[in-house]
């Protein structure tokens, strides 16, 4: 599996309960009707031929919120590809780091690992997003 897999999976999967929170939030009338909560969501989708998402929007700021609080390192996963890897259990190392640079395309120096960093933050923030996570404008 790959490293961007990985992230994909700690933060899409990590909890139910952030995903539905930030889901509850947007569509606040499906906690409302009870069993069918379900099924309303699925078929009051805007969009109900993209069934290629892990699953509904995850609210990718909420659920790293909620890792760093009960993590027990304080960690900058806002800005650090290193930090974020940390936070999601992921092997953070240089060569890890690296891995996942050549995953994502990355076609600068790989030893500039200060410029890569930044970079791969940035590509981690906007895969997510495109793969249905809700990122904050500020993270990408």
């Amino acid at each position: 599996m790959s490293i961007f897999s990985n992230i994909l999976n700690k933060i899409f999967h990590h909890d139910s309960a952030p995903a539905n929170a930030g889901a509850s939030s947007a569509q606040p009338a499906a906690p409302a009707a009870g069993a069918a909560a379900a099924p309303a969501t699925s078929t009051t989708a805007s969009t109900p031929a993209q069934p290629a998402a892990p699953m509904k929007e995850v609210d990718v700021e909420a659920v790293l919120t909620q890792m760093q609080a009960s993590h027990g390192e304080q960690l900058n996963w806002r800005s650090s590809i290193v930090d974020l890897m940390k936070l999601l259990g992921l092997d953070s190392s240089l060569s890890a780091r690296k891995e996942l640079a050549s995953e994502l395309h990355y076609t600068g120096n790989t030893e500039d690992s200060a410029s890569m960093n930044i970079w791969l933050h940035k590509q981690v923030m906007q895969k997510l997003a495109e793969n249905g996570g809700k990122v904050p404008d500020e993270l990408k």
